[in-house]
């Protein structure tokens, strides 16, 4: 009886939404104690929940899209953030309303619905794609990270540059806005998604009914959690695509490039062509990944887009492991509430309990020298605290050097992909479905 029932719950844990739900209820639970620890009332408390359903519903949006890229292809794209440059301004040029004053703070658009904008956006970080895939082709590794970086940092100083701050479109004053970036005054997207399926008045119910656990003005704290629900939403549709992208004989064939290009060369495949769709994919998605990022804070600026932000989604992705929706999924659940928001949690939690004062030393020096000159710890603990931000890259590097070294094949370990879309091997041989890679593992 035991034996099954442990049977029984090995075979429910194989399952992947068990994983998910597992994870993603470890990560909630988590952040409700802290904030509980913390003091926070119910508002906050929805805040703070909002908070990590938006950063794990971007993160894990972004993972999945360079898992079509890495994951199933085999390219190294490192310029992820100008692809989402390019879908974030594009969209907000095609949506925002049309100019009424001069500046760059006040800079229009064509006045065209959200819908459309997005849309735009997908089809330009696309178009980017396939500019970048172009001269790539024949470069792998090193060589296509290095083009990708270089187009992303392109993108980035174009939309830094005042040469199309204020531009002319069909008559219409619109523009990047230089420097100074784009203000979002479009209509709210949350409020645009619902009124297009009609469910805009329904959803005001549910604010009017939260009155009574948030009794003054509910609206911003449960557009923040909807805004967050939808984002996972999207997530959901990604992985549905991807999978769907992956079984398929067009994801087959991706995977034979990754594994061996001149074999899938051999057996007729232009693989060109496949590789640059795959990449103008990936590309189309990263692209509404940033639009759904940056649309709901109010302004966007071309500095956001740096590096660093193409190097947050391959730490998630190294999490969850590559090759793996569901990995990619919960490497960037990981991600967004351990490394990107966990820091600045664990600082609330110590200032809360040990009541650290907000000022303290100036530099590393006046924090280190008490510690050993009266053994007084103090200063350094509040020293390191102040600097939270700035230590949050240093444990992203280090969790990342511990997962090359310790697991690289990422949270779920390494699951290599049939290369038929039907078992190959021999009934009286195999017991599994033969791996692209002749690996004997799924």
């Amino acid at each position: 009886m035991l034996e099954n029932e442990r049977s029984a719950l090995a075979e429910l844990w194989e399952r992947d939404i068990v994983k998910v739900a597992a994870v993603f209820g470890a990560l909630y639970f988590a952040y409700i104690i802290a904030g509980l620890a913390l003091g926070f009332e119910v508002r906050g408390q929805i805040n703070a929940v909002a908070q990590l359903t938006f950063y794990i519903g971007v993160f894990s949006l972004l993972a999945l899209a360079l898992n079509l890229h890495w994951g199933y292809t085999g390219l190294f794209n490192i310029g992820i953030a100008g692809f989402m440059a390019v879908g974030i301004y594009t969209m907000a040029m095609v949506s925002k309303p049309i100019a009424t004053e001069g500046g760059a703070a006040s800079v229009g658009g064509l006045g065209l619905p959200i819908w459309v904008g997005i849309i735009a956006g997908m089809a330009a970080a696309a178009l980017l794609g396939f500019i970048v895939a172009l001269p790539a082709l024949k470069l792998r590794a090193d060589y296509l990270a290095i083009v990708t970086i270089a187009f992303s940092e392109i993108v980035r100083f174009g939309y830094l540059s005042g040469t199309f701050q204020n531009i002319t479109i069909f008559g219409y004053e619109t523009g990047t806005g230089g420097g100074s970036g784009l203000i979002l005054n479009f209509k709210d997207p949350l409020q645009a998604l619902l009124e297009t399926l009609f469910l805009w008045d329904a959803y005001l119910g549910v604010v009017s009914a939260f009155t009574v656990v948030v009794p003054e003005n509910p609206k911003p704290v449960v557009d923040g959690l909807a805004y967050g629900i939808l984002l996972l939403v999207f997530v959901g549709l990604f992985y549905w695509l991807l999978q769907r992208t992956g079984e398929s004989p067009f994801g087959r064939v991706l995977k034979a490039i990754r594994e061996d290009e001149d074999a899938a060369n051999a057996l007729g495949k232009n693989t060109n062509r496949f590789k640059i769709k795959s990449f103008m994919l990936g590309c189309a998605l990263m692209g509404l990944a940033g639009i759904l990022w940056l649309m709901s804070t109010g302004a966007v600026t071309p500095n956001f887009f740096l590096p660093r932000i193409t190097f947050y989604v391959w730490i998630a992705l190294i999490i969850g492991g590559a090759g793996s929706n569901t990995g990619s999924v919960l490497g960037g659940a990981v991600f967004a509430a351990v490394l990107f928001q966990g820091p600045l949690y664990v600082k609330n939690l110590l200032d809360t309990a040990l009541d650290i004062p907000s000022r303290g030393p100036a530099d590393f020096g006046q924090a280190i020298g008490p510690l050993f000159s009266s053994l007084d710890p103090m200063p350094f603990i509040i020293f390191t605290l102040n600097s939270i931000n700035t230590l949050q890259l240093v444990f992203m590097g280090l969790v990342l050097i511990w997962l090359m070294h310790n697991r690289p094949e990422g949270m779920l370990g390494h699951r290599k992909e049939i290369a038929a879309s039907i078992d190959l091997g021999r009934p009286e041989t195999t017991k599994k479905p033969t791996a692209t890679d002749g690996g004997d593992d799924q």
